[in-house]
C-alpha cells in the first residue's frame, strides 16, 4: 500500500474528526490500533494505516478489537480501539471487566455515536458506558478538539491506569475543519508486562479486591474533572439562560445564542458538579443541551442543581439551531421565530437508498421475491439489508449483526401452525458472518434447526466502503493475509458437505433451482454466492446491455431486479382481460451498466441484448456465455 506523505509539525490541515484522531494517536506514540469498520468510525483505522511505526489491524468484531488493544496496553504500549456506538454492545464484556483491572500503557476507546441515525439501527448514547464501567468520557466538538482530546485521553489513561472513552458523533467524525498538527513522541519503550495475577487474572477473588481501587480511581477522576482545562466556562452578557453542553451541542448553542453564558464539558464524565453548581449561580436559568439521552440533566438534578433539558428539547437527533432557537424562545415565553426555508423541499425528487448497478445481491433478492409466499426471511446488517425495500421486499427481520442465523432458529422452532408450510431462510454477508455469524450457524446446526442460509460473499465489507477482512486474503494495509475457506469452515461447524453450495448469483436459474431444492430439505443447508462487490478492484466489468426498443413489450419484469441502470422510457395504460394494466417500456444506462446480465435473464421477449464488446475475455465467456 502506498502511504501518503506526512505533513510536518505546525502545518494547518483541513481534517475530519476521524483523520484528526488518527494523526493525534500517531503523535501520541501509538503502537497498536484495532477496529471493526462501522460508519461513522471507519476512517480512523483506515487513516492509521497511512502512518509509520505502528500496527493497525482490522479485527473480526468489536469485542476482539478491544481485547487486542487491551492486551497491547497491558503489555505497556499505547493502544487504541475504534468502533461505532452499537459496536460497544459487542465489546461490553471486556470493557466491563478490564475497567477493574485497568491498563499500563494508555488505552483510548474511540466510539462514534450515530446521532440522527444516518447509518445505524438504533441511536444509543455511549456516555452511559462511562457511568456503567466507571471510566472517563471525553467529548470533542470539532476536529481540532478531537485532535487535542485524543492526546489528552492517552495522558489521562496512563495517569489513572484506566481505559478512556473518546466519544465522537457523526458530525465530528465527518465534518472537516482546520487542525494544527505536531510531532510524534517516541512510543513507550520501558517497562513492559508485569507478572501480577492478583490484577490481571480476574477471578471473583481478584475482582473483589479491585472494586475498592476502582472506587478510589473514580473519586480521583472526579477531582480531576473539577479542575480540568477541558471543562471551560465562557461568560456572556445575556444571563437569562446559561447552557451546560458538550460535543457538537456546544457549537449549536454558540451559533444559536452567541451572547449566552456557556459551560462546555470536554471531560464530561465524571461531571464537575461543583463547577457546574457555581456556573448555575451566575445565570437565571440553566439548560442542559446534550445529545441524545437525559443523562447529565438527571445527574445534576440528583445533585440538587436546578436545570431543565429534555422537557423542552427532543431526546433524539441533533440539537441544531433550528431545534434550539424555537425551544428556548418558547421556554422564555417569547414568540417562536418562523423558520424560512431556502427551498421548497417538495420539489426535490425523492432518492430512496438502493443497491448499486450490477450488485451481486440483486439476483439473490429477485429470486427471494419470487418465492415470497413460501418463505420467512431473516436478515442481517449490511448492504443486503436493502433487500427489505422496493422492489424486492424480501426481508422480514433485521435486528443486529449475526441475528439472521440465531433468529432463523427461533423462527423455525417457534413457528405456529399458520407458518407450518413456510421455509425459513437466513441472509448474511461474508464480513458479518465472520463478525458474529459463526456462532449462530454452529448453534443452528447443534440445535437441529431447519433453515437455509444464504452467505452473500461479495469479498469485502461493502456497507462501510470496501474494507478487508479474514475472508478477502488481505489485511488492513492491503497486503496478503491468510484467507478463510468458507466451505471448510462451514463443514467444520457441522453442516453436511452435500448441503453446502457455492454458486454465481448472476446465474439466476441455478440460484433459483438450488434455493428451491435446499428449502425442501428439513435441515440446515448453506448457499454461498461468490461474486465481488462492483465497487472493489476485484470486480470485472463486462460489455453493457441495451434494449431493442421495438422488441420491448413493456412487461417491466426487468425492473423487478432493482438495478438502477434500468430506466423507464415511457409508461402506457392498456386494457387486458377487462382490467387496466400499466406497461413500462425501458432503456438501459450503458454508462452505468456492468454487463452482469441479470436483466437479460428476466426478459421474456428477449428484448435485452449485450452490446458487441471490442473483445471477449475467456473469463467473460465462461461467466456469461
Amino acid at each position: 500500500m502506498k502511504k501518503k506523505a506526512l505533513p510536518p509539525a505546525g502545518t494547518r490541515l483541513m481534517m475530519s474528526g476521524n483523520e484528526a484522531v488518527a494523526r493525534a494517536a500517531w503523535e501520541s506514540g501509538l503502537a497498536l490500533a484495532s477496529a471493526y469498520p462501522g460508519t461513522p468510525s471507519t476512517e480512523i483505522l483506515e487513516e492509521l494505516t497511512q502512518y509509520p511505526d505502528l500496527n493497525a489491524q482490522w479485527a473480526v468484531n468489536e469485542k476482539v478489537a478491544l481485547e487486542v488493544a487491551i492486551g497491547s496496553a497491558v503489555a505497556g504500549s499505547r493502544s487504541l480501539a475504534a468502533m461505532k456506538q452499537v459496536g460497544v454492545n459487542v465489546a461490553a464484556d471486556p470493557l466491563m471487566s478490564q475497567s477493574l483491572a485497568g491498563v499500563v500503557g494508555g488505552l483510548v476507546l474511540v466510539v462514534a455515536d450515530d446521532v440522527g441515525l444516518s447509518s445505524s439501527q438504533n441511536e444509543q448514547d455511549t456516555r452511559f458506558w462511562g457511568r456503567f464501567a466507571h471510566i472517563p468520557v471525553m467529548e470533542p466538538a470539532d476536529a481540532q478538539e478531537a485532535f487535542e482530546m485524543t492526546k489528552a485521553a492517552f495522558d489521562l489513561s496512563e495517569k489513572f491506569e484506566t481505559i478512556v472513552i473518546l466519544r465522537l458523533t457523526t458530525r465530528v467524525c465527518h465534518v472537516k475543519s482546520l487542525v494544527t498538527v505536531g510531532e510524534r513522541r517516541a512510543p513507550n519503550s520501558e517497562g513492559g508486562f508485569t507478572y501480577d495475577p492478583n490484577r490481571w487474572v480476574l477471578v471473583p477473588s481478584t475482582a473483589k479486591r479491585r472494586l475498592p481501587l476502582q472506587a478510589e480511581r473514580e473519586k480521583a477522576l472526579k477531582a480531576e474533572s473539577e479542575n480540568s482545562p477541558l471543562n471551560v466556562v465562557e461568560q456572556g452578557p445575556d444571563k437569562r439562560v446559561g447552557f451546560v453542553t458538550s460535543g457538537p451541542g456546544y457549537l449549536h448553542v454558540k451559533e444559536s445564542f452567541p451572547d449566552a453564558p456557556v459551560m462546555k464539558l470536554g471531560l464530561s464524565h465524571p461531571a464537575p458538579f461543583e463547577a457546574i453548581r457555581a456556573f448555575a449561580g451566575t445565570v437565571e436559568r440553566l439548560v442542559v443541551v446534550e445529545e441524545t439521552e437525559k443523562l447529565l440533566e438527571t445527574e445534576l438534578k440528583a445533585e440538587g442543581i436546578g436545570c431543565t433539558g429534555k422537557d423542552i428539547l427532543p431526546s433524539n437527533g441533533e440539537l441544531a439551531p433550528e431545534i434550539l432557537i424555537p425551544a428556548i424562545a418558547k421556554f422564555l415565553g417569547e414568540s417562536v421565530p418562523v423558520r424560512k426555508l431556502a427551498h421548497d423541499s417538495s420539489l426535490v425528487f425523492p432518492r430512496p437508498p438502493t443497491m448499486c448497478v450490477g450488485c451481486p445481491h440483486l439476483g439473490v433478492y429477485y429470486t427471494l421475491s419470487k418465492l415470497r409466499r413460501q418463505v420467512t426471511i431473516s436478515g442481517d446488517i449490511g448492504c443486503y439489508t436493502l433487500g427489505a425495500l422496493h422492489p424486492w421486499k424480501a426481508l422480514d427481520t433485521t435486528t443486529c449483526m449475526g441475528a439472521s442465523l440465531t433468529m432463523a432458529l427461533g423462527l423455525d422452532k417457534g413457528r405456529l401452525p399458520k407458518d407450518a408450510d413456510k421455509s425459513v431462510v437466513a441472509v448474511i454477508g461474508d464480513s458479518t458472518f465472520l463478525h458474529m455469524g459463526i456462532q449462530g450457524l454452529l448453534n443452528l446446526v447443534y440445535n437441529k434447526g431447519n433453515a437455509t442460509v444464504l452467505i452473500l460473499d461479495n469479498q469485502t465489507v461493502g456497507m462501510t466502503g470496501g474494507q478487508d477482512h479474514p475472508g478477502t486474503g488481505k489485511d488492513a494495509y492491503g497486503m496478503p493475509a491468510p484467507k478463510v475457506d468458507f466451505i471448510k469452515l462451514i463443514e467444520a461447524l457441522g453442516v453436511k458437505p452435500e448441503r453446502i453450495h457455492k454458486i454465481n448469483p448472476y446465474m439466476m436459474p441455478v440460484l433459483f433451482k438450488t434455493l428451491k431444492e435446499e428449502m425442501a430439505i428439513p435441515e440446515v443447508s448453506v448457499i454461498i454466492t461468490d461474486q465481488p462487490c462492483v465497487l472493489i478492484e476485484d470486480h470485472e466489468r463486462f460489455a453493457p446491455y441495451t434494449v431493442i426498443e421495438e422488441a420491448c413489450t413493456g412487461c417491466g419484469n426487468c425492473l423487478k431486479t432493482g438495478c438502477p441502470a434500468i430506466l423507464v422510457r415511457k409508461r402506457e395504460k392498456v386494457a387486458k382481460n377487462g382490467k387496466e394494466q400499466e406497461l413500462a417500456f425501458v432503456d438501459i444506462d450503458i454508462s452505468g451498466c456492468t454487463g452482469c446480465g441479470l436483466c437479460m435473464e428476466t426478459c421474456g421477449p428477449d428484448a435485452i441484448k449485450r452490446m458487441v464488446p471490442p473483445a471477449k475475455t475467456p473469463k467473460e465467456a465462461q461467466a456469461h456465455g
